[in-house]
This record gives structure tokens, sequence and C-alpha cells, in this order.
């Protein structure tokens, strides 16, 4: 169930808020390039490494603890782009381009961070269609973290165009813009795949 019309067969023409507002409520629903666009909730590992991501930004840059602070932090907001409706992983606001939250469900304010935890299910449109549309957004770093492979690449926005910056495997600290003022290990995402892992088989 990709498309507008598979999901709500009485649209016509773009999907709408409605069509999306209509999705079961078990799945992420977006619009992207006037497309409904469904997926179903993250596997384990994905939903793991993401929160985690959230912990290591927030203590850093949401409540300052381990960091310079200056930072919203939101996981899985609605963001309005335009006439696109997206929702990514983890989206991230400099203090002064978000003082306060909105009443809405949704936010309208482009964010100045977005990361996206690859599926299968949607790593073609977290790759193509919504990183061009944060792009043409003006979001200005931009995270793919692959929990398969265990990978981190970032890309920073020059002139409307990504630039693609450092990448990160479980051997490298995560040093990068914007967050570049602290580093963390990669391997904290993944806790089940350590020594403690493997305790956890053996006591089964």
């Amino acid at each position: 169930m990709s498309t507008a019309e598979s999901l709500s067969p009485v649209s016509q023409g773009p999907a709408t808020y409605a069509d999306l507002e209509a999705v079961d409520e078990h799945l992420v629903a977006e619009i992207i390039d006037g497309e409904l666009v469904a997926h179903p909730r993250p596997a384990p590992k994905h939903g793991i490494a993401a929160s985690l991501l959230i912990t290591e930004l927030t203590d850093a840059f949401g409540r300052g603890r381990s960091g310079p602070g200056g930072w919203i932090i939101i996981a899985e907001p609605e963001l309005h782009l335009g006439t696109d409706v997206v929702v990514p992983d983890i989206a991230g606001w400099r203090r002064e381009r978000l003082p306060s939250l909105p009443e809405a469900a949704f936010i309208d304010v482009a964010s100045d961070f977005v990361c996206e935890v690859l599926s299968a299910s949607t790593e073609r449109y977290d790759r193509g269609a919504k990183r061009r549309i944060y792009a043409e957004a003006g979001v200005a770093d931009l995270w793919l973290l692959d929990p398969r492979a265990e990978f981190l690449e970032t890309f920073h926005l020059a002139d409307g165009q990504w630039l693609v910056g450092p990448t990160f495997d479980n051997k490298t600290a995560v040093k990068a813009e914007p967050f570049d003022a602290v580093s963390f290990s990669l391997t904290v995402l993944w806790p089940l795949d350590g020594p403690e892992a493997n305790d956890i088989s053996n006591a089964q």
C-alpha cells in the first residue's frame, strides 16, 4: 500500500491531508511529491538505534548535560514542508529557530537537522525523494543511519546541494556536524550486538 489510490479509493488526484489522516494508525504515513506513502513501524533494531541516538543527542544538545545544549530534538515529528508531509526518524532545531512548540500536531518550520534510520521499506524514499525535499526546505544537515550495516553517513547542505560528509562505522568515533562538539561510539546504538548480547543468549 504505497499510493493514495490504494489507501483511499475515493481520493482523486494528489493525496490530501484527509487521505493521510485516514491511514491506519499502526502505519507511518507521509505525502511525498503528491503521493500517499505508508509503511510499517520499524523493526526492533531500527527502533532501538533511533531511541539511543536521540538519547545521545538530547543529553548533549537538548538538556546540555554532556555538551553545549541549544537544541530541540524530536522523535518522528510530522513536518509540513510546502506540499510535502514527511516524518523523519529524528529531527532537530536550534532553539532560536523553534523557541516554542506549536499547538498543532505538526511542525511547519523546517528543521536544522534530520536523521533517517534506513530500513528495507523506507530506504528508497530516504535516499531519494525525501533527501531532495529536505534540501529544498533548507535542512542544513542530514544523517542516514543504517542499523543493518551498522554504518552512518552524513551530509551537509551547501548552495542547495548535499555535500558528502564523514562516514562512520563501529571502529570510528562519531563526530560530525552539526553535533561535532562531542563524540560517541556508534556501537552504543546496538547494545545487543556486544558481549552483553552473548550473556543474554547464554542465559536462555
